[in-house]
């Protein structure tokens, strides 16, 4: 599966400890994510991320683009809900094509943790299917 790690400037912290606990199902997966947190998870944990730009430059409408051509399995997005973000328009649109797409979406980590629970378990194999039938 292809999963995308985003996380906002005050969470970032948060991302890296949740990667570093669930490392053993993150590792079996290829992982995606914006610029600064890619590296500082590619830091904290020596997984093989794909970068790409940072989220207010960009990097979430990559991953946006992923999402519409069906290349993106899952989303970890760890929102700052309580700090104005200049690129939220481009959240927006992100969450917005998650739904448009079915594709599984976490902004927090009890979400995040009950996705990735799930990915373990197979629960997130119907991804595959979908994908097989294009």
């Amino acid at each position: 599966m292809k999963i995308a790690l985003i996380a906002h400037d005050r969470k970032k912290d948060d991302l890296i400890q949740f990667v570093i606990a669930y490392q053993p199902i993150l590792s079996e997966h290829s992982l995606y994510a914006t610029g600064t947190t890619g590296q500082r998870i590619i830091d904290g944990t020596g997984l093989d991320v794909i970068r790409f730009r940072s989220g207010p430059l960009g990097g979430d409408q990559q991953i946006g683009a992923m999402i519409a051509q069906n290349e993106m399995d899952m989303v970890i997005f760890f929102r700052d809900p309580l700090t104005a973000q200049p690129h939220e328009p481009d959240v927006s649109a992100l969450i917005r094509l998650c739904d448009v797409y079915g594709v599984p979406l976490a902004t927090n980590m009890g979400t995040a943790e009950v996705l990735l629970q799930g990915l373990k378990e197979g629960f997130i194999d119907w991804r595959l299917i979908s994908k097989e039938r294009e």
